[in-house]
């Protein structure tokens, strides 16, 4: 929708997980009790909803981000507050737990842009609540929430259905498949690894199909370099990603999920969305860096182009 000053721009609250990312470059993962020198590291912002509201931000839309953190006093929580703010996220509704560290991972990239990640999280921030969930949704377009933090999101995710809005939930973290947030969500977009687990199905057409009953959303699957499997009218149909080269699988998921959310924000159907989000998180596959690698809005229309 233009206005007088110029185009509208969508907005997106992003909710969930806030990491900070230590990142190790490497030839190959170590054995059990090996050692490997890495060829590069870098310290940056992850978890699933940061890496998200990064890659809207450099996307051309507006985000922002909810969830817990650790005390004032955390440098690392300060940090990752910091990083958000310099990449133009708005952090309003960030909670700080006293006495609470932010999460940290240690991740190892190789040759081929894979990655092995090891987590640590102070258990005491998962039981932080968010402070008023309507206000936070009141000027939203899209929800964009992960599952990483049920208690959190969910408040937030159910006042985002009370105001109509839609509702996309990355489903990251197996979990039961009677979870409220399946139900409260208007679409749920698995990774491979995530639905496999939650549904007890190896095959993620059948996958898709299972969950079906469970909910009214859209349902899709990313599944990494293969075809985004979705169900239409009860039917599983396949999207075709972006052949590009690997350099670094880390925060790829986030990215897609925040193409995809920008642009149902902005108007998209899904599977337009889910282009734009293939589009977006197969640039940042070809980057080090995790959210460091998220590209930015020309580089995506001009691989949409040109594909």
């Amino acid at each position: 929708m233009a206005t007088s000053s110029g185009p509208r721009v969508a907005t997106v609250l992003c909710t969930g997980i806030a990491v900070q990312d230590i990142v190790m470059r490497v030839p190959y993962f170590p054995p059990p009790g090996g050692k490997v020198m890495s060829n590069g590291f870098l310290v940056v912002n992850g978890g699933c909803a940061v890496n998200a509201a990064i890659a809207i931000a450099r996307l051309g839309g507006r985000a922002s981000y909810a969830g817990p953190l650790g005390a004032e006093s955390d440098a690392v929580s300060n940090q990752i507050v910091a990083g958000m703010r310099h990449e133009g996220v708005d952090t309003a509704g960030v909670i700080r737990v006293a006495g609470a560290a932010a999460p940290v991972s240690a991740i190892l990239v190789d040759a081929a842009g894979e990655r092995m990640i090891a987590t640590y999280r102070d258990r005491s921030i998962e039981v932080a609540k968010p402070r008023d969930p309507d206000a936070s949704v009141a000027a939203v377009d899209v929800l964009l929430a992960d599952n990483r933090f049920a208690d959190f999101v969910q408040p937030i995710c159910e006042a985002g259905r009370r105001r109509g809005i839609p509702v996309v939930l990355d489903a990251d973290r197996p979990t039961d498949m009677a979870s409220p947030l399946f139900v409260i969500a208007t679409h749920v977009v698995f990774s491979s690894e995530c639905l496999r687990e939650t549904t007890g199905c190896t095959d993620l057409a059948e996958g898709l199909l299972r969950m079906a009953p469970r909910t009214k959303a859209f349902l899709a699957v990313s599944n990494g370099p293969d075809a985004v499997l979705y169900l239409k009218e009860g039917s599983v149909r396949r999207m075709p990603v972006f052949a590009l080269e690997v350099v670094d699988t880390l925060a790829a998921g986030d990215v897609f999920h925040a193409g995809f959310a920008l642009a149902l924000a902005e108007g998209r159907d899904e599977v337009s969305a889910m282009r734009f989000g293939a589009a977006a998180a197969g640039l940042k596959c070809t980057r080090f860096g995790g959210s460091a690698g998220a590209p930015v809005r020309a580089e995506v229309e001009a691989l949409l182009a040109r594909a």
